[in-house]
């Protein structure tokens, strides 16, 4: 019954922050324990996590993509949205959000959307 939709454009210039969006209904992103995260999918590669923002507003994020990457939410709206900041070629993925358990994505995730960098 949850379901998550991700929206965001499509095209981002080397540089600048690429900022996604996701919209959760079926479920809150306040609900004890919920976590709610961002993954990605580079071409020929697997599934990259990059971080996740609890029910309580805590943020864990990947090492590696830690210090360009932001988590925040909107509770009026039940969203959560993520900003990757400096984003070069090597950013261009399949970006999607999920519902997460601890920081790991479990059943429900968004249908993916194609964000490209390129000048």
């Amino acid at each position: 019954q949850v379901q998550l939709q991700e929206s965001g454009p499509g095209l981002v210039k080397p540089s600048q922050t690429l900022s996604l969006t996701c919209t959760v209904s079926g479920g809150s992103i306040t609900t004890t324990y919920s976590g709610w995260g961002w993954i990605r999918q580079s071409p020929g590669k697997g599934l990259e996590w990059m971080g996740v923002i609890a029910y309580d507003g805590i943020t864990y994020y990947s090492p590696s993509l830690k210090s360009r990457t932001s988590i925040s939410r909107d509770t009026s709206k039940n969203q959560f949205s993520l900003q990757l900041s400096s984003v070069t070629p090597e950013d261009t993925a399949v970006y999607y959000c999920a519902r997460c358990s601890y920081y790991t994505p479990d059943e429900y995730w968004g249908q993916g959307t194609q964000a490209t960098v390129s000048s």
